[in-house]
């Protein structure tokens, strides 16, 4: 008696190639997201791209003491922190009208590193900032409610009021970000003193002790679960 071969039907030809394909696409996104999950405009420390402004905040923040909310506006009421806008830059350095003067303020009026500043003035078309801090689409962050309960700029900008050209200070990973939730005593501080990039509460043991006081007392309770930052 002979064996018969068993023959797969000859639609299952379709199905093989539409799993070929289907293994391509998904290693192919996978790679796209890994790359875009670990490219320096999301995780990598240290990220510090060409700005079409040399803006330093170690002279605005640092030696002028100019609260990061006059530039970064909406940080404590929404949930983006906002690009400055030209207005912002304008009412210190505004370029020189046709009668010879500056329109509002006189401060470095014709410097050639203000052009994009007053183009963007003239024109109305905006200055092409470089974001450098860029969570990936699908992660959920409110500035407001950090800066509510006494999270500071530096939790997760590190001293930007030393730095002459900003960089990304902490690698903002989920990692970080749960070791925080799990134990924020290290970093919460007075509402007050949130912008206050300098400010100290002394020691390592004085700061955990006024942060349990703190997270005591403004009922501060982080949550850990999935749904928090990806809804």
């Amino acid at each position: 008696m002979t064996m018969q071969r068993f023959l797969f039907p000859r639609w299952t030809n379709k199905l093989l190639a539409l799993l070929g394909v289907l293994i391509a696409g998904g290693g192919a996104y996978a790679g796209v997201l890994f790359l875009g999950a670990t490219s320096p405009v999301t995780l990598n420390t240290g990220y510090r791209p060409e700005q079409p402004v040399p803006f330093s905040h170690a002279l605005h923040a640092g030696e002028l003491k100019m609260d990061c909310r006059y530039c970064h506006s909406s940080v404590d009421k929404s949930a983006h922190s906002t690009i400055p806008a030209t207005q912002t830059c304008i009412n210190c350095h505004s370029p020189k009208t046709s009668a010879g003067s500056p329109s509002l303020s006189a401060v470095h009026s014709e410097s050639a590193k203000l052009k994009p500043v007053h183009e963007s003035w003239r024109t109305g078309e905006s200055v092409d900032w470089v974001r450098i801090h860029r969570l990936p689409d699908f992660v959920y962050f409110n500035h407001s409610i950090h800066i509510a309960r006494g999270v500071s700029c530096v939790t997760c900008h590190g001293r930007v009021d030393r730095m002459e050209v900003v960089y990304q200070a902490k690698d903002q990973s989920m990692t970080w970000c749960i070791d925080c939730h799990r134990n924020p005593a290290p970093h919460i501080r007075p509402v007050e003193e949130v912008t206050n990039l300098a400010w100290s509460a002394g020691s390592e043991e004085e700061q955990l002790a006024l942060g349990k006081k703190l997270i005591e007392e403004n009922n501060i309770k982080p949550q850990t679960n999935c749904a928090v930052c990806h809804r």
